[in-house]
């Protein structure tokens, strides 16, 4: 397994959201990003988006907690043969769990390789 450690991972992750495109990070709404060792339920799982997607709030949607996306650090470095497998990986984790903040499901991510 590649060794990279809490800080430098929590980097990458903070890194992958610097790369996102001004105009799409100017859209997020309500969301925050965490970086956990491991998923509670699935040690294979590499993030995870939990919240109500863009696209599905309404004007019911006020003083709602959060939505919540994890990044699970893990699981990625044992996916990965090295550290560029890691940076690169990350980087489609973290674009994948923003998509959903955004509404778009898994079927449309694998079809645009963020799978």
């Amino acid at each position: 397994m590649v060794e990279v450690s809490e800080s430098e991972f929590e980097e990458l992750v903070a890194e992958a959201l610097d790369e996102l495109p001004p105009e799409l990070a100017r859209l997020m709404d309500n969301v925050a990003i965490f970086v956990e060792d491991e998923a509670p339920e699935d040690e294979r799982l590499l993030g995870i988006y939990e919240g109500i997607p863009l696209t599905e709030r309404d004007t019911n949607y006020t003083m709602a907690f959060p939505d919540r996306i994890t990044i699970y650090r893990l699981p990625t470095l044992r996916i990965s043969h090295d550290a560029d497998e890691v940076r690169r990986q990350v980087g489609i984790t973290v674009v994948h769990e923003i998509a959903h903040h955004f509404g778009i499901d898994d079927d449309r991510l694998h079809e645009l390789g963020y799978a």
